[in-house]
C-alpha cells in the first residue's frame, strides 16, 4: 500500500472548491495513479473523516506561451471527495 501522503499531493484552494465546503465536498489534487478507493483511504488515514464518496477528474495540460518560448501545463489529476454529514476538515476551515 502507497503512504497517504503520497497519494494526496495539496488541496484546491478556488472559489468554486471553497463554495462546495458547505456541502462536505473537499477538492484534493492527487497522484496520477491514483484510484478512488486509495484516494478514499487516504483522505480517511489522514484527516480521521468518513469519506462517502470521490469523484475523479484528469485535467489535460494547457498550451502556454512566455515571449517566443512555448510549452505546456503538467497533467494532473483532482479529486473531489464527499465527507459524511458533520465531518468537516479543520484544514480548510480557516477562511
Amino acid at each position: 500500500m502507497v503512504e497517504a501522503e503520497k497519494i494526496i499531493i495539496k488541496p484546491i484552494i478556488s472559489e468554486k472548491s471553497y463554495a462546495q465546503i458547505d456541502h462536505d465536498r473537499y477538492t484534493f489534487q492527487v497522484h496520477l495513479d491514483a484510484h478512488k478507493t486509495m484516494i478514499a483511504q487516504a483522505v480517511a488515514q489522514l484527516f480521521n473523516v468518513t469519506v462517502v464518496g470521490v469523484s475523479t477528474a484528469n485535467m489535460r495540460p494547457k498550451p502556454k506561451r512566455r515571449g517566443v518560448s512555448r510549452g505546456r501545463t503538467s497533467a494532473w489529476k483532482k479529486a473531489v471527495v464527499q465527507l459524511a454529514p458533520g465531518d468537516k476538515i479543520e484544514f480548510f476551515e480557516g477562511r
